[in-house]
């Protein structure tokens, strides 16, 4: 079926978890909607408009081969959150050197666009909250990985992970990592997130700042 574009991704998967029971704490609170940067906040601010939500920016860079920057071999978070798969390093080749200097590059974009988006504004405060952690689609997992390391250590209590496209075995491998996983559509075969998609264009930082802005927790 697909979706047009990532907005109507995230309107649907919005309808989707409205009907998701327990996303309410105990004290009758929304969950709060955090969204990958970039391509998960357009979805996520669709997200969190269905479900009366505050919105948040999460960001998490993949750690992708030198010569294969689509290949990625592990993933880094906020608050110094940092996920490395030893087996894909082997197969990659690569050295604890290119390791290093992949992860110090990726460190730099990551701090700078955290200070880009945030404007200085703190996260919000995720200890005791449940967390629905959205993103325009899965592929390896690596970022998914590092997004639910960052929440957990940022104290959330209950972590669900909702994107509109993934494929069964990336599923099957975050399932025990988060207490809800949310998806609407599993391909098979699986051609890559973008071949959901009829509009997969690259988001842009304006965009993420504009989402924020209008749904974000200054926007509420």
């Amino acid at each position: 079926m697909g979706f047009r574009d990532r907005r109507e991704a995230g309107c649907r998967l919005g309808r989707r978890l409205a009907e998701e029971p327990g996303l309410r704490d105990p004290g009758g609170r929304a969950p709060v909607v955090l969204g990958l940067a970039r391509g998960g906040v357009p979805v996520a601010a669709e997200v969190a408009r269905a479900l009366g939500a505050e919105l948040d920016v999460l960001v998490v860079r993949k750690l992708g081969a030198p010569d294969q920057p689509e290949f990625g071999f592990g993933a880094l978070g906020e608050g110094g959150v940092r996920i490395v798969d030893g087996r894909t390093v082997v197969h990659l080749g690569l050295s604890p050197a290119q390791v290093e200097a992949v992860a110090a590059a990726e460190s730099a974009v990551l701090v700078e666009r955290v200070a880009r988006y945030r404007a200085g504004r703190p996260p919000l405060d995720l200890s005791g909250r449940t967390v629905v952690i959205v993103d325009d689609g899965l592929a390896t997992g690596g970022s998914a990985r590092a997004a639910i390391a960052v929440v957990r250590a940022r104290g959330a209590a209950r972590v669900v992970l909702a994107v509109p496209v993934a494929p069964a075995d990336t599923l099957s491998e975050l399932e025990g990592d988060v207490e809800g996983l949310v998806t609407l559509e599993v391909p098979r075969p699986f051609l890559g997130v973008g071949g959901a998609y009829e509009d997969f264009g690259q988001t842009t930082d304006a965009e993420v700042i504009s989402a924020l802005g209008a749904s974000g927790p200054s926007g509420r």
